[in-house]
């Protein structure tokens, strides 16, 4: 999205920065991984596929992309927005990164964005992803057994965004 075209959120232990072209070759690596398909409900695309894809990420007026945790507004007269994350790499699996990227990028999400609802859709199998965001305060909506994945909400409130700015410091800077 070209809102956050130049935007990097610092947080205590991640950097999110909107995806450049020089990060394909290594997010296509990742998306070879059966592992992370099966887990993001993902289909691999060939190299130039990713590349028009990160196109389409960095021209989209619907869409913001930061490292690989996304937000992607579902109605723009609700404010609701579906929240995505995945850490491919394996090594930085279990040290909480994925928690506090997701939480700043929510963050971002409701005082950049005006998001008043969020959504997660997350596969039946991706016990870690659902074990956060229930954590999070996320209720399950729906789940669909032709798709294999449940659909968790969470309204945002007051209260629910302070404890979201206790959980880690975070700022904004332009690039």
């Amino acid at each position: 999205m070209r809102i956050n075209s130049n935007s990097q959120i610092k947080g205590l232990n991640v950097v999110l920065v909107p995806y450049r072209d020089y990060h394909v070759p290594k997010y296509h690596d990742w998306m070879k991984s059966e592992e992370l398909q099966k887990l993001t409900a993902s289909e691999p695309l060939t190299l130039g596929e990713e590349y028009e894809m990160q196109k389409s990420w960095r021209d989209d007026e619907d869409k913001s992309m930061i490292g690989d945790t996304n937000i992607f507004i579902v109605n723009k007269d609700t404010a609701t927005a579906e929240i995505e994350i995945m850490i491919a790499e394996k090594l930085a699996r279990g040290k909480k990164f994925g928690w506090e990227a997701v939480i700043l990028m929510m963050l971002y999400g409701i005082k950049y964005i005006g998001i008043k609802k969020y959504e997660a859709k997350i596969s039946l199998v991706n016990n870690v992803s659902l074990n956060m965001f229930k954590k999070l305060g996320f209720l399950e909506h729906s789940k669909s057994e032709v798709f294999q994945e449940v659909t968790l909400q969470k309204n945002v409130s007051e209260d629910w965004t302070k404890w979201l700015h206790r959980q880690f410091y975070f700022e904004i800077q332009s690039l």
